[in-house]
């Protein structure tokens, strides 16, 4: 996605689950919007995609016995009466249709095709309205040889609401599911618009307006949301001009021994770079000299043991930590938690501070739950998220991304983000972001480290937990893109500059 698409303030930000937008359908209704009124919408916004995406030539629709189906009987009359050469394949009989879903097929005036992979033909275009985001069982049989043959058929697919075979709340594949080249969902985005794997079967995704008033979410009230700037730019820091480094944070990183130091000074850089007024890294001695000589406005103090690390947080100044890239794994790097949790600092923990305690994960959780400040960050990848969260493994295939890392912060008191091209934030009181903006070339050595700086640097300047690590996750996807193809960790500290003038851009703030 081009960086500058992500920039669109006032757009709806809210994603719902498949229950949540089925409540948004019946709220609506039940103030007075007619269900077939709402299909109608959603299948003259199918159309308006269908031809924006292919100009001319036939189009396929192949519809499902539901309301997913009807959408498609709507899209086919609407294209039909534009002038455009228009088929329908029909998984059931016309007859057994129900409700709205059979009032759209009386607006198709022609025959539809038998239920057959062999009469999809080559159309310039395929529909699919096969089946709705609450697919809750395996395609199989007759179904799973038409999204086959969808696949294997080499024409552009536009998806109705999500690619048949998806579903919506969970993001799993259901045995098999239709590669789209773009969807079409209606109101609020669900999470398999953005979690994997979903999310890479949906193409391009339009958001289309069918009527239902914002308002709905009010009783909703979702706690689930697209990571952008929308969602946390109230709490976006930005410098006073009358404000000075000290009383925008002081980040204090620890450094692992002298063959591990790279780690703890890319997130030392982070932090200085996401605005931190003050960064230091605690160094043990034999590695002093190696960070001093490769560092310049990061300050360096040697810090062998907890003991000293304790005595230097004693300077209250030192309001933030991170602990974890590069620190090695061991009591010691626990030791180094504990401290810190117990003298109340805003915490990043990564890395070797999560492996850390891997045998003993409860004795972190309630450390940090007895801490009295709860700005507490854990940052995983998918590789040290079960050392945690053990029986929240990925291999369910039915257990959402989004499920795993809620219940994760829920459990552990702390906001927990679990990386990836998907990273999904979730904090202990329910609320989730999710991203959709991290480009591949990201997943390159360090880059977690400096996410790690980027979230402590914020969390220094006083933005609370679960949108300092939400911001933090979006600007890392932004300065990645900036920086393109052939990214090293190094470059996203030096293309951070740029992300922060765009989103001052959004936000109206002069500079």
């Amino acid at each position: 996605m081009p960086v500058e698409e992500a920039f669109v303030l006032g757009s709806g930000m809210e994603v719902l689950s498949n229950a949540e937008m089925q409540r948004a359908d019946q709220l609506a209704i039940a103030a007075g919007t007619p269900g077939f009124k709402l299909m109608l919408s959603a299948g003259q916004a199918v159309a308006e995609a269908a031809h924006a995406l292919v100009e001319e030539g036939p189009i396929l629709i192949v519809a499902g016995p539901g309301n997913n189906g009807g959408d498609g009987f709507v899209a086919a009359a609407e294209l039909a009466a534009q002038g455009r050469e228009v088929s329908v394949i029909l998984m059931c009989e016309r007859d057994q249709l129900q409700g709205d879903a059979a009032s759209a097929a009386r607006g198709w005036k022609h025959p539809v095709l038998p239920f057959n992979p062999q009469a999809i033909g080559r159309p310039a275009l395929i529909i699919d309205a096969l089946f709705g985001a609450g697919l809750s069982r395996h395609v199989d049989g007759e179904a799973r040889e038409m999204i086959e043959a969808i696949n294997a058929n080499g024409a552009p697919v536009l998806a109705v609401d999500l690619p048949s075979g998806i579903n919506g709340t969970s993001a799993a594949v259901m045995g098999v599911a239709v590669n789209a080249t773009e969807t079409v969902t209606f109101f609020r985005k669900k999470p398999a618009h953005l979690l994997l794997p979903g999310r890479v079967h949906c193409g391009r995704v339009r958001v289309a307006d069918i009527g239902i008033d914002a308002q709905v979410l009010d009783e909703i009230a979702p706690r689930t949301f697209e990571n952008d700037p929308d969602l946390w730019g109230a709490a976006f820091p930005v410098p006073r001009i009358d404000g000075h480094k000290y009383a925008r944070g002081h980040v204090l990183a620890v450094s692992g021994d002298a063959a591990a130091t790279g780690a703890a000074r890319l997130a030392a850089r982070g932090a200085l770079r996401a605005g931190a007024g003050l960064v230091t890294l605690a160094s043990p001695r034999d590695a002093l000299a190696i960070n001093a000589s490769a560092l310049t406005a990061v300050m360096v103090r040697p810090v062998d043991s907890p003991i000293e690390f304790g005595e230097l947080l004693g300077d209250k100044r030192y309001n933030t930590c991170i602990i974890g890239p590069g620190a090695g794994v061991g009591e010691r790097t626990c030791d180094m938690v504990h401290t810190a949790l117990q003298a109340q600092r805003h915490l990043v923990l990564d890395a070797d501070a999560l492996t850390s305690f891997a045998a003993t994960p409860e004795r972190l959780f309630e450390s940090i739950k007895s801490s009295q400040d709860n700005a507490v960050v854990l940052t995983p990848h998918e590789g040290e998220f079960p050392r945690l969260f053990s029986d929240l493994s990925n291999k369910h295939p039915g257990r959402s991304k989004l499920e795993r890392v809620r219940t994760a912060a829920e459990r552990s008191g702390a906001v927990v983000l679990l990386k990836g091209p998907d990273t999904t934030v979730a904090a202990p009181d329910g609320r989730a972001a999710i991203a959709a903006n991290a480009p591949p070339w990201l997943a390159t050595a360090g880059a977690g480290d400096v996410l790690s700086g980027i979230i402590a640097g914020l969390l220094a300047q006083g933005v609370p937990a679960f949108e300092a690590a939400s911001i933090g996750v979006w600007m890392h996807g932004e300065a990645a893109s900036e920086a393109g193809p052939g990214l090293i960790a190094e470059d996203l500290t030096e293309t951070l500059p740029a992300v922060f003038r765009r989103i001052y851009d959004a936000l109206g703030v002069e500079y």
